[in-house]
């Protein structure tokens, strides 16, 4: 489990998130008395877990793909359009997160994703 203060609103919440698990309900938050919101801190990037490239390239949110740019040996810069990623009635480009050679596309056009999902991979 992990505890981690979120501020909503101004209103500061404790929460504790249980990891790994498929379907298990959090915890309720429990409101704490009003404080200074911390400066927001960048999020750790998880090492690579093999496959096909080094840099994972994740739906941002679940969607449906409506068209790939790239293909597989290509060569991106950082910021070039992979795909775009169709949520909620919006066109969402899917970049580049850096220089490299797309390793490979798991996706479609037409494929629906869910959040996290590996849309494709950079060497």
């Amino acid at each position: 489990m992990k505890n981690y203060t979120i501020t909503v609103n101004g209103n500061v919440y404790d929460v504790t998130v249980e990891e790994g698990g498929q379907g298990g309900a959090a915890a309720a938050p429990k409101q704490t008395a009003p404080k200074k919101a911390a400066p927001k801190a960048a999020a750790p990037k998880a090492a690579p877990a093999g496959g096909a490239g080094a840099v994972k390239i994740n739906a941002p949110m679940p969607g449906k793909i409506l068209s790939v740019k790239a293909q597989a040996g290509q060569a991106v810069k950082k910021g070039d359009v992979i795909m775009i990623l169709e949520a909620m009635k919006m066109e969402n480009e899917i970049v580049a997160p850096q220089d490299g050679t797309v390793a490979g596309i798991n996706v479609s056009a037409g494929d629906s994703v869910e959040a996290g999902a590996v849309l494709a991979s950079l060497n």
